[in-house]
Parts: C-alpha cells; structure tokens; sequence
C-alpha cells in the first residue's frame, strides 16, 4: 500500500502519467515555402517571438523590409497568421518544428499551397558558387512581344552570391526582392501578405532571361540587358484628362454612408490630393503611409487628401470593413471612400471616373489646385523599396505641393 501511495504522489509531482506539455511552434527563424506554379517554390523568412504564455508575433523578413504581424491565433495544433492591412492570411497545423497549410486570398478565390520549417535561415539553396554579378541597373521588358508587353527598370546589388534589389514599373514597384546567383541561375523572392512574388532566371553579366511568378496564378517570361542610363516612361505624363472635361470630380459613400464629394465645403480653397487607390495594394499601402506621414509633418489647414477606394472584396459590406482596418492600422486621418467593390478592373473602375482617359494603375495620385484645376497626375507609386528613386520622389513631391499651397 505504501510503495503503491508512493507512486502516485510521484506521478502527481512530476505531472507524467496522464498530462502532455502543451504544443507549441518553437520560438526563432523559420523558413517558409509556398507552392507557386511550375513546381517551383517561393520562399521567405520569418521569426516567431512568445510574448506571453499564449501570444505569439511574427517579423516577416524582406532584404531591408520587416513586416511586424500581431494577429496570431492558436487553437490545439492549428494556427492562424494574419499579416497587418490586407485580407490574405496563412491557415495550417503545426508541430513543435513544422507548418503545413496555405496561404488564402478568400475574396479573390486564391490558395497556395504553404509549409514552413524550423532553423533553417537560408531562403535559397546554394548549391554552386556564382559565376556572374547583377549589380548594378538593367533594361527589362516583361511579356515581349505580347500586347500586354511592358517595360520594367531592374536596379540590384550583389554581395557575394547575395542579391537584394527591385524592378520598378510605370505603375510601381515589385518590393523589396532578397535571393541568391548560384552558378548562373538567379533567384528573387518577397511575401507581404497580399503579394506572392519570384523571379527565375538565367543570368550572364549582361542579360537576363526568366519568368516572373505571382503566387500560383500567374506567371509571365520577362528579358533583361544592362543600360545604366536606361529610365522609366514619365509617371506624370501617362493619365491625364479628356478633351472635354475641365476638371476632376468624385461624388462617392464614406463609412458612414455619407456621400463626399469634391464640391464640399471642405474641400473649398484648398489643394486637394485625391488617391485612387485600394485597401488590397501594396504599393497603395506605401504611398497612404507616405502620405500619412506628410500630412502630420506638415499639418497645413489647406491641404486635403481623400482617397477613392476600388476593392475586389464581394459585398460592400466586406469592402468597408477592409478600408476600415487600412486607416486603423496605419492611423490614416483622411477620408477614404468606396468608389467600387466586387472588382479592380481598371477598364471598370475609368468607367467611374470618365474624365480620366485610363487608369493604368494603383495608385494614381491626382493634384488639384485652389481653383479646382488639376495640376499633375501621378501613375504608380515606387515606394522605399526603390531607395534612391523613392528619395527623389519625396523631394519633388514636397517641393509641387508646397508650390501649390503657396499659390
């Protein structure tokens, strides 16, 4: 009786015989992989940080970008990691040093196959050592010959087998890109919780030739050649008004319901940034914490901005509560309006502004002065990830609008 007394007070103590620590992913670096088309594979890096007993972050790592994700959910053996701002959210299970799910896009019907493991830091395999250097800036063209052909400027810099950069386009950038040359082949990759992206490629020090991958569902073959005198079509020159049409005009619904439009006692006497934009786009979120930014550095009393939102979200609902979570992440303190949901079609959403001649791209930043006239329209928006070309920018953007508000 007394060694059987005994035993159980043991097995109490020692909480062995029926209890199992509870699960849990391991704290540090993780390698993630998503399954893109061609059997290729996208991969990224993140680490997982308990701040408590139960609540997990995660930093997601692009070259010099880190995104900080704090809606992490746990529930048994499974996990659920939404990115801030955008709709895409990583679902799966996990053990101690694997997860295994996807990563899903629900309005727009889009899931990609995810799996992500413990320790490893290396985002690419490098089997060979490299034989060429990318760095420097490159004359890139993306679906040649092709009536959706356009053009791109890759600027990249090689450290060893390292390779960090971007390409810019008309209508922005492709992010913050982090890879590797081994041997001849050249990998790019970033993940930011809307966008998927990898770049492969053969690579030789003068040329490039390779397929641009968008999650798993689009791909498209792209070409290079070096020119470091090579620039961009003017973003200022590529939307602008119609014969016909003096001026701008909007008239769209708040959150509120309430109908905003530029004839608004608020906006009299003022220079006015509209931002056609949505919640769902990278480069959007960019410009919008850019803009963020300018507005509580300078807090000028003539200056209004407003944003005309096109969200692919299915209901209105769902679209506002999108919005809704862009300005309350990022402390946006302008009014941002639904101009369209269900689709962001860009043939579609020119439908909503017929003045515009075309809206070739998200953002577009129009500039309207104290007497209503439209002064510049601004395609795209090639944010931090471009480095000098986004110092340029803030330079040139400071200088227009304090011309604006001096008129």
């Amino acid at each position: 009786m007394n060694k059987l007394f005994f035993g159980l007070v043991i097995c109490l103590l020692f909480n062995s015989c029926s209890k199992k620590p509870k699960l849990a992913p391991s704290e540090g670096l993780w390698l993630a992989e998503l399954q893109v088309m061609d059997e290729q594979t996208l991969p990224f890096n993140f680490q997982l940080v308990k701040s408590d007993a139960e609540k997990y972050t995660m930093k997601i790592f692009n070259a010099e970008e880190t995104i900080d994700v704090d809606e992490i959910k746990i529930e048994n053996d499974s996990i659920f990691i939404r990115p801030p701002v955008f709709e895409g959210y990583i679902a799966g299970v996990f053990t101690e040093n694997e997860i295994n799910g996807q990563f899903i896009i629900a309005d727009l019907d889009r899931i990609v196959p995810f799996r992500a493991t413990y320790g490893q830091t290396n985002r690419f395999p490098n089997k060979k050592l490299s034989e060429v250097n990318i760095s420097g800036i490159w004359e890139a063209t993306f679906s040649a010959d092709t009536q959706e052909s356009y053009q791109a400027k890759g600027t990249f810099t090689q450290n060893g087998d390292k390779v960090t950069g971007t390409f810019e386009t008309p209508t922005g950038d492709y992010r913050y890109l982090e890879g590797i040359i081994s041997k001849d082949s050249l990998k790019l990759s970033t993940f930011d919780g809307a966008h998927a992206f990898l770049f492969s490629a053969q690579a030789t020090d003068s040329t490039l030739n390779g397929i641009f991958y968008s999650g798993n569902h689009f791909k498209e073959p792209f070409i290079a050649k070096r020119n470091k005198n090579f620039q961009l079509s003017d973003a200022d020159s590529l939307t602008f008004l119609k014969e016909g049409y003096p001026e701008f005009a909007f008239s769209f619904p708040d959150s509120e319901g309430d109908i905003v439009s530029l004839k608004d006692k608020r906006f009299e006497n003022k220079v006015v940034i509209v931002q056609i934009m949505g919640s769902w786009c990278p480069n959007c979120l960019d410009e919008t914490k850019f803009l963020v930014d300018y507005l509580q550095s300078k807090n000028n009393k003539r200056l209004e901005v407003v944003g005309l939102a096109f969200e692919y979200a299915k209901t209105e609902e769902k679209a506002f509560k999108s919005i809704d979570r862009l300005k309350s992440r990022i402390d946006v303190g302008y009014p941002i309006l639904l101009a369209q949901f269900g689709t962001w079609d860009k043939e579609v959403a020119q439908q909503k502004l017929p003045m515009l001649n075309r809206i070739l791209s998200y953002p577009t930043t129009v500039f309207i002065d104290k007497e209503r006239k439209v002064r510049k329209i601004h395609t795209g928006f090639n944010g931090p990830a471009t480095g000098k070309k986004f110092i340029e920018f803030k330079t040139e953007f400071n200088t227009f609008v304090s011309s604006l508000l001096k008129e």
